[in-house]
């Protein structure tokens, strides 16, 4: 991957991750579920043409609902944005249908893989490309395989596949749409560190060899800085820091409140550790 250009890790959160042009525009959003429970407090990000960039944060911070925002999934969970725009390649889509997001170039792979248990892989990799009419699906399927040699040989029902391979599977599904940006949603759960690094590994093939652009929310900020070039951290609904992933690995806080960068004995502080973390950033 070439590397990114210098940035400094930004205070001021909302700079800009880079100077090639932006693929997706996030500008302002707030978010509202049952048009009572406010999660996105003006949250802003960018993310440019052929990068990986990381969204980092605790639980709740509102990291997924991001991207389900972006998607068009937030109406399913009677959600919706109720302030500020998304645009992809210089077009709105906020409050276009899911379906219609996915045509223009975005597919979730959603937290939790979410493949259909009682079809086969392959069945699922077709399922891929429904939004498709072409002749080379069967091309598809097999370039999907050069990265997932495993699912090739898996022929029964995706239900019976490891965590792993299903994991595989979600994200060969969405290279079935031929998508210009993948939002993923925290490919490493529930997987062992040796499957960890090999999925991360893929993630970084997909980025450097198909040149696909990724959004990244990943609990392991560790991996997720390694192969991004850009990330924010969020908490509470907000971005409250952004910078180069090099930068970010290098940050005090970053490393204090997500790296576990200052020893043992800070980790059974959970409130306190929470307290001074919006404390100082929020």
């Amino acid at each position: 991957m070439s590397a990114a250009p210098e940035v400094m890790a930004s205070t001021s959160p909302g700079a800009t991750p880079a100077t090639q042009p932006a693929l997706l525009q996030v500008n302002n959003i707030e978010v509202v579920y049952n048009d009572v429970i406010l999660v996105l407090r003006g949250l802003s990000l960018e993310v440019p043409q052929g990068r990986i960039v990381a969204l980092l944060g605790a639980n709740g911070a509102g990291k997924s609902t991001t991207l389900k925002a972006i998607s068009g999934l937030l109406k399913t969970e009677e959600g919706e944005v109720t302030r500020g725009d998304i645009r992809f390649a210089g077009e709105r889509i906020d409050g276009i249908d899911p379906h219609l997001i996915v045509r223009r170039g975005i597919f979730q792979v959603m937290e939790g893989r979410r493949i259909i248990a009682d079809m086969t892989s392959l069945e699922n990799l077709r399922l891929g490309a429904f939004t498709r009419r072409d002749a080379e699906v069967k091309r598809d399927i097999e370039m999907v395989y050069s990265f997932f040699p495993r699912l090739k040989e898996r022929t029964g029902l995706a239900g019976y596949l490891s965590g792993g391979e299903q994991q595989m599977l979600a994200i060969g599904r969405a290279l079935m749409a031929r998508p210009k940006l993948i939002l993923m949603d925290e490919p490493s759960m529930g997987l062992s560190p040796l499957l960890v690094r090999e999925v991360f590994g893929i993630i970084r093939r997909l980025n450097e060899q198909l040149g696909i652009t990724i959004l990244l929310v990943e609990q392991n900020a560790r991996m997720a800085l390694s192969v991004a070039s850009y990330a924010y951290v969020m908490e509470q609904g907000k971005v409250v820091l952004d910078g180069t992933a090099e930068a970010l690995s290098t940050n005090e806080d970053v490393k204090e409140f997500y790296l576990g960068g200052h020893g043992a004995d800070r980790k059974s502080f959970r409130n306190l550790k929470s307290y001074k973390r919006r404390k100082r950033w929020l």
